[in-house]
């Protein structure tokens, strides 16, 4: 109804996209509906129109935007969510929003007025105005807070909201919003509608926005429960079974199920590490990969906590499936994924987890306060992979407090001994934002030809990280070009960006970096000589034997994926990768090592697309349409309405690219897999070697080949065979020199007690 409703108001719907949000390094998770739209809310894309509508998946359960810890305790909160939204890019504002709020609540959704309760940001007298005079809500329902101004992070959109209120009743506790007891669940948000007006950089400075934006948030699980006549979200329809069936496991009484806080806390969390998985993520010990293990093991925490004996976690994948399927289903495509996923990680922690209980009992039972000291919930991180807000969950169920502090200098001191801690911060990208769409002319100008530009923008580094946008370069700076057009290939995609030079008759920028902000370019290098300004025509000339090369080992790992894939299982699914000039990084689900013959059969069938010297063909399509031609799409990439399909061997390889590749598999000449190994729970990484570099590593063994048959005085054909009897020989006289050794011995002993004198 919702999608429906604002169709009909002239919104293009949109799909959701990933719970990995694409170049994006500031964000953890997708943690709002807003968050695809974050560039065109900010002027910098055009996404070809003005309004949007969508049901986003989120996720908050790390970073500035963290429910976890509340989920299971309270009515409302959930690690993973479904957020409708609609979106204004500079069209609508204040006014038609807040208009067809109230509309769809009160008469789409039926909702009585006399039930909703509206705040705002006391300094946003406009929204305040509409309320009163044109919408008719009564001053008593209607609270200023100041904490009504919205920020998606630490860096980004944000500006005033306007929040709607739905009351229970009074058979509910906790009071209206901006009394002291409005965190009980008698009043729950249901509606955000947000005004972006600002852009908050890193340092923390508003900057106007262009245009400005809308961006309203509404939880289909909170609508769920009003309209259902429930007051939890987990009363609803969409949890029911699922904490039905856990609590057959657990064999709690059927009047006691919906209200039991543990398996609340399960079927939140079955939701959020199934969607998390289906979108590529896996549990481990890094970023991401880290609040997914957390997630998991709070929830099997619990499952220990209710009595559940044995695996059960993975076993709730399947009624998520039939539950949610229908609307996504890419999580029913993946149901075997991430079945095997969670049973593995029930596996490894099983055994952890009840000597940790163990550990903690003792620390709880030796305490003289309230409070576990920070090194025993640093012990319990580090040696028994409990996550500290799990130790603050046992810690709160038992009345008392974790010393954060000593648990933070603790691990503080633990990644100066060398662990790298994660960090998501803004990245060039994001710090240096222009808007307009730049004209990409590295397809069709291809390799080796230059492209005239025109310069329209120019940022100096400062030296310390940051940049400001100046009128000039001079000899010697350091900076950013932004072109109106240009043949560089910015990074993305796991492709490294071109270098080259930006040329003029009197001076010459070395570009070493290519990286994209939304729809520009960015230049990344050094004026070598001459003044660049801003309006100067410049000749953009990309590295053409660099490209190639780049090229050569982008579409060598197309062709890699699609042979893994025909060779260990459809399960394989790109987790990262690295296209340079030197080498291909493949990163791709698995969870054991590839066997030699595995890697031969690889790079064999590797080699027929090569010998077959086809085509590499591309096609414009709709995201859909592509999808449902069988192409791949890949891992936390950003997709539009129309994507770039790239085709080797005809069906044989068929996947969404924007990267530079070759114009036949023949030109890749030779694929050779340099290595093969595990990087991290159910993801290993190949690492390989394309064209020259290849020819090359097979000289390098070759000699290496030959110089052990001259070592072994053989020939290159029977080295190994030489090889074995050097190593039967050894054996034969390492065997020999341990008789001989026991031998002289016994001899030795027999010595002494001879010579041996009575005192």
């Amino acid at each position: 109804a919702y999608l429906e409703y604002f169709v009909g108001q002239n919104h293009r719907q949109v799909s959701s996209g990933s719970l990995v949000p694409s170049n994006d390094p500031t964000l953890l998770f997708t943690n709002a509906g807003m968050v695809p739209f974050k560039d065109a809310l900010l002027g910098h894309e055009d996404l070809g129109f003005g309004r949007a509508t969508s049901a986003q998946r989120c996720v908050r359960a790390g970073g500035k935007h963290n429910d976890l810890e509340n989920v299971g305790y309270t009515a409302r909160h959930l690690t993973f969510f479904e957020m409708m939204g609609n979106f204004s890019f500079g069209d609508y504002f204040k006014e038609e929003t807040i208009t067809w709020a109230w509309a769809f609540a009160t008469e789409v959704m039926q909702l009585p007025v006399e039930k909703i309760w509206v705040t705002h940001y006391p300094d946003d007298l406009d929204a305040r105005d509409l309320w009163l005079k044109k919408i008719g809500v009564p001053a008593e329902r209607l609270v200023a807070l100041e904490e009504n101004f919205w920020a998606m992070g630490d860096t980004g959109p944000c500006g005033p909201c306007t929040e709607l209120f739905y009351d229970h009743g009074p058979d509910v506790a906790g009071g209206p919003p901006g009394s002291p007891d409005e965190d009980g669940d008698r009043f729950v948000e249901f509606w955000n509608l947000v005004f972006p007006q600002f852009d908050r950089s890193p340092d923390g400075e508003l900057a106007p926005l262009p245009k400005p934006g809308v961006d309203t948030g509404m939880g289909l699980e909170r609508m769920a429960a009003i309209l259902q006549g429930v007051h939890s979200v987990y009363e609803t329809d969409q949890f029911r079974n699922i904490i039905e069936i856990t609590g057959g496991y657990a064999g709690v009484a059927p009047s006691g199920m919906l209200s039991n806080a543990s398996l609340r806390v399960v079927a939140d969390h079955i939701r959020s590490s199934s969607f998390l998985i289906a979108d590529g993520v896996l549990p481990g010990n890094e970023d991401r990969s880290y609040v997914l293990r957390r997630i998991i093991r709070r929830a099997l925490r619990h499952g220990n906590k209710l009595g559940i004996e044995g695996s059960f976690f993975h076993k709730l994948v399947a009624p998520l499936v039939e539950e949610m399927g229908e609307a996504y289903p890419e999580l029913a495509g993946k149901q075997a994924e991430i079945e095997k996923a969670l049973a593995a990680e029930e596996d490894r922690f099983s055994e952890t987890l009840s000597r940790g209980m163990e550990l903690l009992d003792r620390s709880v039972a030796d305490l003289n306060g309230k409070e576990i000291p920070g090194d025993v919930a640093f012990k319990l991180y580090d040696t028994y992979g409990f996550p500290v807000d799990l130790t603050a969950d046992v810690a709160r169920e038992r009345g008392l407090s974790v010393d954060m502090a000593g648990f933070d200098a603790a691990m503080q001191a633990q990644r100066s001994l060398g662990k790298a801690s994660a960090k998501f911060d803004a990245t060039l990208s994001q710090r240096i934002r222009v808007s307009g769409n730049a004209e990409f002319t590295g397809y069709e100008a291809g390799a080796g030809q230059a492209v005239e530009a025109n310069v329209v923008g120019l940022f100096k580094a400062d030296g310390n990280g940051d940049y400001a946008e100046v009128a000039e370069l001079t000899a010697g700076d350091s900076g950013v070009v932004i072109l109106d057009r240009t043949p560089f290939y910015a990074e993305s995609g796991g492709q490294v960006g071109d270098t080259g030079s930006l040329r003029w008759n009197s001076g010459q920028f070395a570009v070493a970096d290519t990286l994209v902000s939304a729809a520009q370019y960015l230049h990344q290098g050094t004026l070598g000589s001459g003044t660049l300004t801003v309006g100067r025509a410049v000749t953009a000339d990309i590295d053409a034997q660099r490209r190639q090369s780049v090229a050569l080992n982008h579409s060598a790992t197309h062709l890699l994926h699609a042979a893994l894939r025909a060779v260990l299982g459809a399960h394989v699914q790109q987790k990262g990768s690295l296209v340079d000039a030197d080498r291909l990084r493949f990163d791709f689900a698995h969870t054991q090592p590839m066997t030699a013959a595995e890697m031969q059969a690889v790079e064999a069938m590797v080699g027929e697309q090569v010998l077959a010297n086809s085509a590499v063909e591309t096609q414009l399509l709709s995201y859909d349409d592509a999808i449902a031609a069988g192409a791949i799409a890949l891992f936390g990439e950003k997709y539009g309405d129309q994507v770039r399909v790239l085709s080797m061997g005809g069906k044989y390889s068929v996947e969404l690219c924007g990267g530079t590749h070759v114009a036949r598999t023949g030109d890749i000449g030779l694929i050779k897999i340099v290595s093969e190994t595990g990087i991290a729970s159910g993801v290993r990484r190949i690492e390989a070697v394309t064209g020259q570099a290849a020819y090359s590593f097979v000289q390098q063994t070759e000699t290496a080949l030959e110089e052990i048959a001259l070592l072994t005085r053989g020939s290159r054909s029977d080295a190994v065979a030489r090889v074995e009897q050097l190593q039967a020989s050894n054996r034969d006289l390492q065997k020999k020199l341990e008789s001989l050794e026991a031998s002289l011995a016994a001899t030795r002993g027999n010595e002494l007690a001879n010579n041996a004198v009575q005192i």
